[in-house]
Protein backbone atom coordinates (compact mmCIF):
# COMPACT_ATOMS: atom_id res chain seq x y z
CA UNK A 1 0.00 0.00 0.00
CA UNK A 2 2.55 2.74 0.56
CA UNK A 3 4.31 1.83 -2.60
CA UNK A 4 0.77 2.65 -3.95
CA UNK A 5 0.57 5.67 -2.35
CA UNK A 6 4.13 7.14 -3.72
CA UNK A 7 3.25 6.34 -6.84
CA UNK A 8 -0.50 7.71 -6.72
CA UNK A 9 0.12 10.72 -4.49
CA UNK A 10 -3.70 12.33 -5.65
CA UNK A 11 -5.69 9.41 -5.02
CA UNK A 12 -5.11 8.70 -1.73
CA UNK A 13 -6.38 12.36 -0.56
CA UNK A 14 -9.89 12.29 -2.11
CA UNK A 15 -11.21 11.74 1.22
CA UNK A 16 -14.32 14.40 0.28
CA UNK A 17 -16.04 15.38 -2.86
CA UNK A 18 -14.14 18.42 -3.61
CA UNK A 19 -11.00 16.83 -3.01
CA UNK A 20 -12.10 13.41 -5.01
CA UNK A 21 -13.11 16.12 -8.11
CA UNK A 22 -9.59 17.52 -7.67
CA UNK A 23 -7.78 14.30 -8.11
CA UNK A 24 -9.86 13.34 -11.19
CA UNK A 25 -9.17 16.79 -12.90
CA UNK A 26 -5.57 16.38 -12.41
CA UNK A 27 -5.46 12.88 -13.67
CA UNK A 28 -8.11 13.85 -16.98
CA UNK A 29 -5.28 17.07 -17.49
CA UNK A 30 -1.97 14.43 -17.10
CA UNK A 31 -3.53 11.76 -19.49
CA UNK A 32 -4.93 14.78 -21.96
CA UNK A 33 -1.34 17.09 -21.98
CA UNK A 34 0.78 14.22 -22.09
CA UNK A 35 -1.85 12.81 -24.99
CA UNK A 36 -1.33 15.55 -26.96
CA UNK A 37 2.40 15.87 -26.69
CA UNK A 38 3.01 12.27 -27.19
CA UNK A 39 0.60 12.78 -30.64
CA UNK A 40 2.77 15.57 -31.52
CA UNK A 41 6.01 13.33 -31.30
CA UNK A 42 4.60 9.70 -32.82
CA UNK A 43 4.55 11.41 -36.34
CA UNK A 44 8.57 11.25 -35.75
CA UNK A 45 9.22 7.87 -37.65
CA UNK A 46 12.19 6.23 -35.87
CA UNK A 47 10.69 7.20 -32.26
CA UNK A 48 7.14 6.94 -32.93
CA UNK A 49 6.65 3.78 -31.52
CA UNK A 50 8.59 4.05 -28.47
CA UNK A 51 6.28 7.07 -27.65
CA UNK A 52 3.25 4.73 -28.71
CA UNK A 53 4.33 3.10 -25.57
CA UNK A 54 4.86 5.88 -23.47
CA UNK A 55 1.89 6.73 -24.71
CA UNK A 56 0.11 3.75 -23.50
CA UNK A 57 1.67 3.35 -19.75
CA UNK A 58 0.55 7.52 -18.94
CA UNK A 59 -2.85 6.74 -19.64
CA UNK A 60 -2.82 3.58 -17.77
CA UNK A 61 -1.21 5.63 -15.00
CA UNK A 62 -4.17 7.85 -15.05
CA UNK A 63 -7.58 5.41 -15.56
CA UNK A 64 -5.19 3.40 -12.31
CA UNK A 65 -5.30 6.98 -10.82
CA UNK A 66 -9.00 7.50 -11.39
CA UNK A 67 -9.73 4.43 -9.88
CA UNK A 68 -7.88 4.44 -7.05
CA UNK A 69 -9.53 8.08 -6.07
CA UNK A 70 -12.90 6.87 -6.64
CA UNK A 71 -12.08 3.62 -4.34
CA UNK A 72 -10.54 6.43 -1.59
CA UNK A 73 -13.83 8.20 -1.92
CA UNK A 74 -15.91 5.35 -1.26
CA UNK A 75 -13.80 4.25 1.59
CA UNK A 76 -12.96 0.42 0.04
CA UNK A 77 -8.96 1.84 0.77
CA UNK A 78 -7.57 3.58 3.45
Amino acid sequence: MDMLKSLFPFAFKAKDAASLIIALIVYVLIDVICGVVIGLLVKIPIIGILFTIVGAVVGLYALIGIILSILVFVKVLN
